[in-house]
């Protein structure tokens, strides 16, 4: 992996706050030429720093209005355990983080789901039935103060 000079570390920053913008607009902002904008661009993308892209979407306007963190604790602390854990999070659409944790829990959950009836659903008939899982908690979030976090760059 390159070193990050000052200019990529601009990049990444212009591209964090919108990576709509084209390489010409990217390159106004932080002093270089769209060609090599899109150099770096692409070799970020290749060494794996710029690890993709998406459009934010307001969570409610889709219909999934409740916001949950989930705390789970594993009934074993086994390999295969954990491993079949991993692999129900990654196919549960609901899970939009997964954080293996130090602590009482195992794992945290941040959960975007349409109602409390959906929120029962997934607990009660995904997570506590499934043979990985001893304990469940909830908590629902009221209000979202900050979303999403950028990455606090270092200065150049």
């Amino acid at each position: 992996m390159t070193a990050l000079d000052a200019f990529d570390l601009r990049l990444l920053d212009a591209l964090q706050r919108d990576a709509s913008q084209t390489n010409g607009a990217l390159a106004e902002t932080i002093g270089l030429s769209a060609s090599q904008v899109s150099r770096r661009r692409q070799r970020l993308e290749q060494e794996g720093t710029i690890r993709g892209y998406r459009a934010l979407i307001e969570p409610a306007a889709i219909g999934l209005g409740v916001t949950v963190f989930i705390h789970v604790a594993l009934d074993t602390h086994s390999r295969d355990n954990a491993r079949r854990f991993r692999d129900l999070v990654r196919l549960t659409p609901a899970v939009l983080e997964a954080h293996a944790l130090t602590g009482e829990a195992d794992y945290l959950l941040k959960v975007a789901v349409g109602d409390l009836k959906e929120l029962s659903r997934l607990v009660n008939e995904i997570l506590l039935p499934h043979e990985s899982v001893a304990r469940v908690r909830s908590e629902i979030a009221l209000e979202t103060l900050k979303e999403p976090g950028l990455l606090p760059l270092p200065s150049p």
